[in-house]
């Protein structure tokens, strides 16, 4: 479990994918892999969610590939079941988080409120979600949060784009971000690969200059 977190704090920006389509699933983790983040996080928002993870995993071993806007427990077991090696959901459901932790699968759940961070230090989780982060106060919240619960960092998306990323990355109380802007929907869906993978490239520079 630590040696996926740790690969997904080097990359520092995790695209968070939403595919409608199968057959796009592979020539997105290509462009991903050849702009040099090998990542992802597939939203379990459509019905192309479980195949794509399965096919990205599969065609591209070194991916790192998890699920995301992931609501039930059944939903854990299909996306587990098709490769995924982590586990993102929006909000804090004890249900889930307790279920992933008894099956030794790495969960970041989402949270906004001192309570519910609590939560998650009660059980023992060092890396949470932190959405939706723009709206909910950005880089001033986390820091304000992390002053009071020292050992936990944060995942910020929602709103996370190249011209704030780098304030993000900055505060050392954040781990990586959750960001779209490089596997937009309607750059998906116009096949537009050799930008995704350009985008990619420019967000791994991003990084490389904050990191």
């Amino acid at each position: 479990m630590n040696a996926i977190l740790e690969q997904l704090s080097k990359f520092g920006v995790v695209p968070v994918v939403v595919l409608n389509e199968v057959k796009d699933a592979e020539p997105l983790a290509k462009a991903l892999c050849e702009g040099g983040l090998p990542c992802a996080e597939v939203t379990f928002r459509t019905a192309a969610a479980e195949e794509s993870i399965r096919t990205m995993t599969e065609k591209f071993p070194e991916m790192l590939v998890g699920a995301g806007t992931v609501l039930t427990t059944e939903q854990v077991d299909r996306a587990v079941a098709a490769g995924a090696k982590f586990i993102v959901s929006p909000g804090f459901d004890p249900e889930i988080v307790d279920y992933c932790l008894n099956k030794d699968i790495l969960v970041l759940p989402g949270c906004v409120t001192p309570s519910e961070v609590a939560q998650g230090v009660k059980r023992g989780l060092k890396v949470l979600k932190f959405f939706p982060a723009e709206q909910y106060g950005g880089v001033s919240t986390i820091k304000a949060m992390a002053a009071a619960y020292v050992g936990i960092k944060f995942m910020p998306t929602g709103g996370i784009n190249p011209k704030n990323v780098k304030d993000y990355l900055t505060c050392d109380k954040i781990f990586a971000c959750g960001g779209s802007w490089m596997v937009k929907g309607d750059l998906i869906a116009a096949g537009e690969f050799d930008k995704i993978k350009s985008l990619t490239e420019e967000a791994v520079a991003l990084v490389k200059e904050v990191r």
